[in-house]
C-alpha cells in the first residue's frame, strides 16, 4: 500500500489550489466500478465533479508524479479486471466530467461537430447526437464504458470505429515530464490523423496523458431514423448475451488473418463453458468471459490465459486479450 499521509498531502494541496466538488474515499473496493465486479481496493479513490474537473486534474498529475505517487486514469471501468490486491496509489475517476461540451459547430463540409467529455458514457453520447438529429455515432448505443475511454482503445463494433469520425481530442499531457517529475501538464487540442489509430489501437496508448473531451464529425439526420438502428443495436448486443452477467464483452480481439471471429474459433474447439472457480467462457458467446457471481479477478485471468493456450496449440493462434489486467498483481 502507498502511504496514505503523502496522499492526503497530495489531495490537500491539489483542493486548496484547484478547488472542486469531490468524493473521496480511502480503501474502496474497485469492484464497485467495473463491469467484471471484480477488484481490490483502491488506496485512494478521487472522483472530481463539475467544471473543476480539469484543473484539479493537472494538479493532481503533477503533484503526484513530483511525489512518486502512481495515478490510475479510470473510465467506464467496462474494459478491464482489476487485480484481487487492487491499485495502488490513487485512482482518479473520469465519470464526474460528463455532458456535452458545446464547442462544436459547422464541422467538415457538409457535417456538424459535437463534442462530449471524456467521462460521458458511450451510450449517453450517442443518445445526445441522436436528440440533435445527427448521425455517426449509432454505433456506439449500448456500449459499455465512457468517451474516453472509447478514444483511448479506438472502440470498435458494428464494422465502425471512433476513428470514423474524432475530429479533435483534448487531452492533458504530461509526457514532457518524464526526468523531471514537478514538470507542469500541458492542455493540448489534438487534430485526429486516421492513420495514428489502428485496430482498436489509438495513439493515446502510448502517449502519457489523460483524455479531456472528444470532437467529431457527424452528419444531419432523421431522428427517428438514428434513433430505430440504435435500438437495432442495444437488441443485438441484448441477444447476444453482453449482459446477462458482469463481463467486459469481448475477452480477445478479433484479429482478422485468422480468417474467422475469434468466438467462432473458441467454439469450434468446444470451450464455451470452460470454468475456472468462479470465471467461465459464456455458454452462449465463445469470445466472452463471465463471471458467474463468485469470480475472482485471479480467476478471470487464469482462463483468459488459458484459453489463449489452448487455441495457440489446437490453431495455432495468438490471441491477444482485449481485457486490460491493471492493479496489483502481486
Amino acid at each position: 500500500m502507498v502511504n496514505q499521509d503523502g496522499i492526503r498531502r497530495i489531495i490537500d494541496e491539489c483542493l486548496r489550489e484547484c478547488p472542486c466538488e469531490l468524493e473521496l474515499i480511502y480503501n474502496e473496493p474497485m469492484a464497485c466500478h467495473t463491469t467484471f465486479k471484480v477488484g481490490g481496493p483502491a488506496d485512494c479513490y478521487a472522483k472530481p465533479l463539475g467544471d473543476g474537473f480539469p484543473a484539479f486534474a493537472a494538479c493532481l498529475l503533477r503533484a503526484a508524479r513530483a511525489d512518486g505517487t502512481p495515478v490510475f486514469i479510470l473510465g467506464g471501468g467496462a474494459n478491464i479486471v482489476v487485480a484481487d490486491r487492487g491499485i495502488r496509489g490513487i485512482v482518479l475517476d473520469t465519470s464526474g466530467w460528463t455532458g456535452e461540451t458545446g464547442e462544436g459547430g459547422a464541422g467538415l463540409g457538409d457535417g456538424l461537430a459535437m463534442c462530449f467529455r471524456s467521462g460521458t458514457g458511450a451510450d449517453a453520447a450517442a443518445e445526445l447526437a441522436a436528440g440533435a438529429a445527427l448521425s455517426g455515432l449509432e454505433f456506439l448505443a449500448g456500449m459499455p464504458g465512457s468517451i474516453g475511454g472509447a478514444v483511448w482503445m479506438n472502440a470498435r463494433c458494428y464494422e465502425r470505429e471512433i476513428a470514423d469520425a474524432l475530429i479533435e481530442t483534448e487531452i492533458i499531457d504530461f509526457s514532457e515530464a518524464e526526468g523531471s517529475k514537478g514538470s507542469a501538464p500541458r492542455l493540448l487540442r489534438i487534430s485526429s490523423d486516421r492513420a495514428a489509430f489502428g485496430y482498436k489501437r489509438s495513439p493515446f496508448q502510448s502517449r502519457p496523458c489523460l483524455i479531456l473531451s472528444a470532437g467529431f464529425a457527424l452528419k444531419s439526420g432523421r431522428e427517428r431514423e438514428i434513433r430505430s438502428e440504435m435500438e437495432a443495436y442495444r437488441r443485438d448486443r441484448e441477444a447476444k448475451g453482453h449482459y446477462r452477467y458482469p463481463s467486459a464483452g469481448s475477452a480477445f480481439r478479433n484479429n482478422r488473418a485468422f480468417g474467422k471471429p475469434t468466438g467462432k474459433i473458441i467454439d469450434e474447439l468446444g470451450l464455451r463453458g470452460l470454468r475456472i472457480g468462479g470465471a467461465q467462457v459464456a455458454p452462449f458467446h465463445g469470445n466472452i468471459i463471465i463471471n458467474d457471481g463468485g469470480a475472482a479477478a485471479s480467476d478471470i485471468r487464469a482462463l483468459t490465459a488459458e484459453v489463449a493456450t489452448r487455441v495457440k496449440a489446437a490453431a495455432g493462434f495468438v490471441l491477444e486479450p482485449e481485457i486490460l489486467f491493471v492493479g496489483d498483481w502481486g
